[in-house]
């Protein structure tokens, strides 16, 4: 009951989610000075200076007590101004919980960063399209062609269905602000430290704990990218000439090629997203997710973006769910 601001008024915190998504649309990521996640940022980068990040049982230790620390310290700092904003009122609230919460998801942002890659495909702008999508994905970008870039671009929307926006406002469903504000930091800490080679032992908690917090999360977010399916399919056959969209064979996909990647929760909504829109998605020497299926162009993005968006609205209305059968 401590981590709710008004404990047993669901109300308000359905209001918060609905005011922070009114925040997310019309005034986008605050300025980088105001921002938690990049203070999360600069402080997982001053901890990796401080502590041991070599091959070692001491490094391994360390970064188990950064991934620890960090998600506390952010989840401690939420709380408290959860407080303070109880103590001035409601309204106070209602404006600050919302903003706070937007900065710990992002719906618009993502499907516009898909977008900005989606048109410099069709202006015939690879070169452009590559360098975009470095805002969306991590890995080199420079060498790939066009259905490449096309993959990487609708793999990051659907895995991202997850990161972005349906664990954050489940966390928020079941603690509250706090909650958000941990998830994100384990998800930071994930994207920061969470990989092989330098960070293979100093980063092995961070990204075991992000295994970990996304386990439900990613296979909710899968269902409900098949039930955006649902209604996609209820529009479809006009404009495009692609296939139209089924949920058959993303089910059949998911079920399929779910595991085909290192990590045991992205593949899930990458897979669905696949078979959803009738596209192989490669990201080579790593994986193939819809094999047999014919390669991505442009306007599999936009598709992508849709369902994604879609998907937004059902995470909206299984969270407001939550709330009210919590009574939080």
């Amino acid at each position: 009951m401590g981590w709710q601001a008004f404990p047993g008024e669901w109300h308000l915190s359905a209001a918060v989610l609905l005011l922070a998504l009114v925040f997310d649309c019309m005034l986008g990521e605050p300025p980088d000075v105001l921002h938690p996640v990049v203070w999360m940022g600069k402080l997982i980068a001053l901890l990796e200076r401080l502590f041991p990040m070599g091959g070692n049982a001491t490094s391994l230790l360390a970064g188990a007590g950064i991934a620890l620390f960090v998600p506390a310290l952010f989840g401690l700092a939420a709380w408290l101004a959860v407080q303070g904003l109880r103590e001035l009122g409601t309204i106070p609230y209602l404006l600050g919980g919302a903003l706070l919460l937007k900065t710990t998801f992002s719906v618009k942002g993502l499907g516009q960063a898909a977008q900005v890659t989606r048109r410099f495909l069709v202006a015939g702008n690879l070169n452009a399209a590559r360098r975009s999508l470095g805002r969306l994905v991590s890995r080199d970008t420079q060498k790939l062609d066009e259905p490449l870039v096309a993959a990487a671009a609708i793999e990051s929307v659907g895995e991202n269905t997850t990161d972005s926006y349906i664990a954050p406002w489940l966390a928020f469903a079941l603690l509250g602000l706090p909650g958000a504000f941990a998830y994100r930091a384990v998800n930071t800490l994930d994207s920061m430290i969470g990989y092989h080679g330098k960070y293979e032992y100093s980063g092995k908690a961070a990204a075991k704990l992000d295994d970990l917090v996304n386990l439900v999360p990613a296979r909710l977010s899968a269902l409900l990218l098949l039930a955006a399916g649902l209604f996609a399919g209820l529009s479809q056959r006009v404009a495009e000439p692609l296939e139209a969209v089924s949920v058959r064979r993303g089910w059949k996909i998911m079920r399929r090629d779910h595991g085909l990647t290192e990590s045991p929760n992205a593949g899930w909504t990458m897979s669905a997203m696949s078979g959803l829109i009738g596209v192989a998605l490669e990201k080579p020497g790593h994986y193939l997710i819809g094999n047999g299926l014919r390669r991505p162009g442009a306007a599999d993005i936009g598709r992508a973006v849709r369902l994604a968006y879609l998907t937004a609205a059902l995470g909206v209305l299984t969270t407001l769910c939550l709330l009210v059968m919590s009574g939080k």
